[in-house]
C-alpha cells in the first residue's frame, strides 16, 4: 500500500511563510487535484514532498517512510514540475535512454513504448532543443511515468499542448489510476481538475484545504 502523509509541515523563506502547518493524507487508487492561485504554495509543496525542497516543521512520509530522515528522496515517484530540463543537442529517445540508465530499472522496449504512449516518435532524430513546449511536455510526462512509479505529481501537465494533446494527456493520467498508485495533479485549468480528481484541495496563503469539486472554477486559480 502507497500513502503521503503530511503532519504540521511548514515552510518559510526569509519572513514569506510558503507552507503553513499543513495536515493532508494521499491515499492510492485516487487521483487528487490541487488548485490555487500562482504564489499560493502549490509547487512548494510538490517539491516538499518529492524531497526537492527541505521543510522546517513537520514531517513528510512516504510509504511509511520520512522524508529527509529515513530517505532523502522518496523511491519509485514520478515527476513533472515546472519545466522539464532535458540535454538540449540529444533526440527525445537519448534523453530517455540517458536518464534510464541513472536507475537502470527500465530497457529500449519500455522507453519507446512510452514514448508511443505519449506521441513522440522513438525514431525522430530532432534535437530537444528545437521542439515545441508541447513537444517539450509531452517528452516530460514519458520521463515521468517511463518506470511506471507508484507516485505521480504532475505540476501544469498541460501546458503548452493542443486541444488533441490535452485529451491524450488526459486519459494517460486517468489510465494511470490503479488501485496501488497515487496521482497528484496540479492545474490551472478546471476541466482538468473536475474530469480527472476524485478529491480537490486549495492552496491558499500557505493552507491546504479540501473542496468541493463543484466550486472550481477559474476565478480561484489564476491571479
Amino acid at each position: 500500500m502507497n500513502q503521503i502523509i503530511l503532519e504540521h509541515v511548514t515552510k518559510k523563506f526569509k519572513n514569506i511563510v510558503a507552507l503553513n502547518d499543513i495536515n493532508a493524507e494521499f491515499h492510492d487508487g485516487k487521483i487528487y487535484g490541487i488548485i490555487g492561485r500562482n504564489g499560493s504554495g502549490k509547487t512548494v509543496l510538490l517539491k516538499a514532498i518529492c524531497g526537492l525542497t527541505r521543510i522546517d516543521a513537520g514531517t513528510v512520509t512516504i510509504s511509511g517512510k520520512v522524508i529527509g530522515n529515513e530517505i532523502d528522496f522518496p523511491e519509485n515517484v514520478g515527476i513533472i514540475i515546472e519545466n522539464p530540463g532535458f540535454l538540449p543537442s540529444y533526440s527525445a529517445y537519448n534523453n530517455l535512454k540517458y536518464l534510464a540508465s541513472l536507475r537502470n530499472k527500465i530497457g529500449d522496449t519500455e522507453i519507446k513504448d512510452t514514448m508511443n504512449l505519449v506521441g513522440i516518435d522513438p525514431d525522430n532524430k530532432q534535437h530537444v532543443g528545437k521542439f515545441s513546449l508541447g513537444m517539450k511536455q509531452r517528452l516530460g510526462l514519458a520521463q515521468a511515468i517511463m518506470e511506471n512509479p507508484d507516485i505521480l505529481i504532475l505540476d501544469e501537465p498541460m501546458n503548452g499542448l493542443d486541444k488533441n494533446g490535452v485529451v491524450d494527456v488526459r486519459k494517460i493520467i486517468l489510465d494511470y489510476k490503479q488501485p496501488n498508485k497515487i496521482v497528484i495533479l496540479v492545474s490551472h485549468n478546471s476541466e482538468d481538475i473536475k474530469t480527472l480528481c476524485d478529491f480537490v484541495y486549495e492552496m491558499d496563503q500557505g493552507q491546504l484545504n479540501e473542496i468541493d469539486h463543484y466550486s472550481v472554477d477559474e476565478s480561484r486559480q489564476v491571479d
